[in-house]
């Protein structure tokens, strides 16, 4: 007897199952990586978020099962295509240049637009020279080591470009974790500890980014709109707030355009915006102080935090405004290339911020008092009114990072059935990794208006402003650090000092964000909080709900058995009744594509029949705009007779379930059995060669392989003809009545979100009068 193991299958390359009614949208198992294939090793268990063959100690027989060899076995249903993982684009020359061209428009808008706030931020009083020289010598090391050195050339070096988020590094790790040989690593590799804590630090360090994205939008447009005071000194509260509604709504809904369309007018804005900045810092710089290049040296930055104890450190709470926007750069990633990142930064980002920052502590040294509104303050004469403007277009630009961040994250913890699925658009047909998610859209802009209508000035915003992001940045460097010493091999020894000295930078900043908890920061860490335990909580109700699915999956010879003359019947496991037959053809969609689908189960055990020719429809979506039609199909025949599975390879622009569905479905089974009847050698006129065929069969042999094929197809062609039936699926889950009372109190919430956010059967264009819907109850 062969051993056969059974478990969920999970959709290659980390992509979303197609949405069908019953279902809540995500895959029938969580998603694993290129190089963790579905039967890894017969020694493989399920580990927070990696789920592979060998079932949990708890649960071994539901996996498990046995069958005989001899039995005719199901044909490879073809769902380890190459093709369908997710491809790196590599992009060159003109292509690449046109990416940075794209990335300062969409990453850098945020943290281009903190010289607007940043100096306003850190001092509470006009400041000395000292002090002034000390702050900027902080900013100018700030963003070369946390933004330059950590992020732009060790972080986003080593990450898969496809993929940004600490949910994604999470998921490397766990795949890894499981393979390494030296001691300290078993240690921590044997730890349930340390795997909970992965994933808790992953999903916390995604939610921070969205909760902060909130903070965002607010704080950037509120931040220019206030330059309009400086104009018009006697402009009420209420006009600022109301102007700063009007651009957030404004710039919400112009997001369905995406990305490309956007960085048409975004990146120029943002181009204009830090020019200008690295304008005026040289015409200052020119006029008025350049002696404060003295900043370029290190040494004043920790004289300023010696010099000032307590009140230095707590300053820094407003220097890390200098760099906000970086965390959005490390999610950006998957919308752009990482070398186009690198170039936008080094050759033109980074040094128009210096020049800015060095500029406008030129003009304060000496004019103390305009650390209130700096940029606005050290203008030149006649470029107020133009900078007022181009400020606000800058302003509403930087919320664009924070937004395709949100995007790209929650599409990511979509694929890790962390979240519901939620429809996802792609607005590129270049550029794969560039979505709009119309619900987070939304969410996102009541949000940000509520929280600019609440806090109503920068000084109140930029005390929540930025302890989320000191969290990510900080997580950041932790899981990067593991990631170079478990997946990229490198000794330990080497990792903790680059470790150490960035993680003192994080903490440092990150002590003294915490200080603002009491006046604002509070919000966003339960805000982030809260998001978290939403993302755990339905992680852990899908693992579940797998586990509660795996002992229905198993091949169609485990459930059906058939005689030599055509006659079937259940297996003797299910009391070998025999089964009916009625005529026509029936579609059973299949979200898993391997196996038995649990919907044709449920049908048989229910009816004890079947459709006179039986297809299993699984729809297999890929990150490719379009998959080419003579590559979309892959028909395989199963134990059954008259039993075939149709896997649909499909990109984001394919439109699949149309009216027509089942006449596509009968053409492809069709060219499936006529291609197969071409194998057998025929003569001139038409008929079987009799002779003896490469395969050692004989022509006769041939003859009755022909007649059988051309026997198929007329049933095939007479079940259209009679009848069409679509057969889907309604899962419904039922807790355990012995559950603990915690247990069952958070799968009543999962269950609840389930039923709430899944497709129904009226969101099919299919013919309602030949659609059927299947329930079946499972225990979880």
């Amino acid at each position: 007897m062969a051993s056969v193991r059974i478990a969920d299958p999970a959709h290659a390359g980390g992509e979303p199952a197609q949405s069908l009614p019953g279902d809540d949208g995500s895959t029938t198992g969580p998603v694993l990586s290129e190089s963790q294939s579905i039967a890894r090793s017969q020694q493989e268990e399920v580990h927070d978020g990696i789920y592979n063959i060998r079932s949990h100690p708890r649960i071994p027989e539901r996996i498990s099962r046995t069958t005989s060899a001899s039995e005719q076995p199901d044909e490879d249903p073809g769902l380890r295509n190459p093709d369908d993982f997710k491809q790196r684009q590599v992009f060159k020359g003109k292509m690449l240049l046109w990416l940075a061209y794209q990335s300062v428009g969409v990453i850098y808008g945020d943290i281009g637009t903190s010289p607007l706030y940043v100096f306003s931020s850190t001092f509470s009083s006009p400041p000395s020279r000292k002090d002034l020289i000390g702050a900027l010598s902080i900013i100018i090391w700030s963003l070369f080591m946390m933004v330059t050195v950590k992020y732009i050339l060790m972080n986003i070096t080593h990450r898969d470009p496809r993929e940004a988020s600490l949910v994604q590094m999470k998921r490397y790790l766990s795949g890894d974790l499981e393979r390494a040989g030296q001691k300290v690593r078993q240690r921590l590799e044997s730890s349930r500890f340390a795997r909970g804590l992965l994933k808790v630090i992953g999903v916390l360090a995604v939610t921070m980014v969205l909760a902060d994205g909130l903070l965002t939008p607010a704080q950037s447009v509120l931040g220019a709109v206030q330059g309009i005071e400086v104009v018009q000194p006697g402009i009420s509260k209420g006009t600022v707030i109301g102007i700063t509604d009007a651009i957030l709504i404004g710039l919400f809904f112009i997001q369905p355009l995406g990305i490309t369309k956007l960085s048409f007018a975004f990146s120029p804005i943002v181009i204009i915006w830090l020019g200008f900045n690295a304008a005026f810092g040289i015409y200052n710089l020119a006029k008025y102080d350049a002696r404060v290049f003295e900043a370029f040296n290190p040494g004043l930055a920790f004289e300023f935090l010696i010099r000032n104890k307590t009140n230095g450190w707590k300053m820094l709470g407003g220097i890390l405004l200098a760099f906000t926007g970086v965390e959005a750069l490390f999610a950006d990633l998957g919308a752009f290339s990482r070398r186009a990142i690198q170039i936008s930064w080094l050759c033109y980002t980074f040094p128009c911020l210096l020049l800015a920052y060095i500029g406008q502590a030129a003009y304060i040294s000496v004019h103390p008092e305009a650390y209130v509104n700096p940029f606005f303050r050290s203008a030149p004469p006649g470029t107020l009114y133009p900078a007022l403007v181009i400020a606000i277009l800058a302003a509403i630009v930087a919320s664009q990072a924070i937004i395709t961040a949100t995007f790209q994250l929650l599409a990511q913890v979509m694929k890790l059935s962390y979240f519901p699925h939620i429809k996802v658009i792609h607005t590129s047909r270049i550029f794969h990794g560039q979505l709009f998610i119309p619900i987070a859209n939304w969410l996102l802009m009541i949000g940000t208006i509520l929280i600019a209508s609440i806090y109503n000035n920068t000084t109140s915003l930029g005390n929540a402003y930025g302890v989320c992001v000191m969290f990510v940045t900080f997580f950041d460097t932790c899981m990067v650090s593991l990631a170079a010493m478990f997946v990229w091999r490198i000794s330990p020894y080497l990792v903790f000092l680059p470790w150490l000295t960035v993680a003192c930078l994080d903490g440092a900043y990150l002590s003294s964000a915490l200080t603002k908890v009491p006046q604002g920061a509070w919000f966003t860490i339960t805000l982030a909080a809260i998001l978290a335990m939403l993302f755990l909580l339905w992680r852990y109700g899908k693992e579940q709900q797998w586990f509660a699915e795996a002992e229905d999956r198993f091949p169609t010879s485990h459930f059906i058995v058939s005689n030599p003359n055509g006659q079937v019947s259940l297996s003797k496991r299910y009391g070998e009744l025999p089964i009916g037959h009625t005529r026509g053809l029936g579609i059973f969609f299949d979200k898993a594509g391997e196996t038995t689908p649990i919907v044709f189960s449920q049908f048989v055990l229910k009816l004890t029949a079947l459709p006179e020719v039986i297809v299993f429809f699984h729809l297999r979506p890929v990150e490719q705009p379009s998959i080419a039609v003579e590559n979309r199909f892959t028909v395989s025949r199963l134990a059954i007779p008259n039993c075939y599975r149709l896997v649909v390879r499909f990109g984001y622009n394919d439109v699949i379930i149309t009216p027509n569905l089942a006449s596509v479905i009968v053409d492809q089974v069709r060219r499936y059995l006529t291609s197969r009847g071409a194998s057998v050698p025929l003569d001139e006129e038409g008929e079987e060669k009799d002779s003896v065929n490469p395969d050692g069969s004989t022509a006769e042999g041939s003859r009755d392989a022909r007649a059988l094929l051309v026997s198929e197809i007329a049933k095939l062609d007479a079940a259209y003809s009679h009848k069409v039936l679509y057969i889907v699926g309604k899962e419904e889950l039922k807790i355990k009545s012995n559950t603990a009372r915690i247990r069952k109190t958070l799968l009543q919430i999962f269950l609840w979100i389930r039923e709430n956010t899944r497709n129904k059967m009226a969101n099919l264009r299919l013919p309602t009068d030949k659609l059927i819907e299947v329930g079946f109850l499972k225990e979880i």
